[in-house]
């Protein structure tokens, strides 16, 4: 088991934007291509308390990983969704991503 951790930064005036449009669309989209959602928050304290989305998805390898990330990528529905979504400018200024694994750990 691997997790994807992603830290999304959203343009200045954004967020609402794109919170709208992970609450509305993007987990929909995750689920339709088995992308399993463990995390998703607003950072609230740190370095960017203001415009920052971070959330973690969990995956069975890194194969897993790619795949899954490269049928999203690919669906037509993610495009409109995406356009749609940025009519009035773009909602993401960067992304951070991390590939993490707890294999050498004995947590239960």
């Amino acid at each position: 088991m691997i997790y994807e951790l992603r830290e999304y930064t959203a343009v200045p005036g954004r967020m609402a934007a794109m919170v709208k449009r992970f609450n509305e669309e993007s987990l929909r989209l995750f689920k339709k291509h088995g992308m399993e959602v463990v995390f998703l928050s607003l950072t609230t304290f740190g370095r960017d308390t203001v415009n920052e989305l971070v959330y973690v998805l969990k995956f069975d390898s890194e194969q897993d990983l790619a795949t899954k990330w490269q049928a999203f990528y690919a669906d037509p529905e993610w495009h409109t969704v995406r356009d749609e979504s940025e009519v009035d400018g773009p909602l993401v200024v960067s992304v951070g991503r991390r590939v993490l694994s707890p294999d050498a750990f004995n947590i239960s």
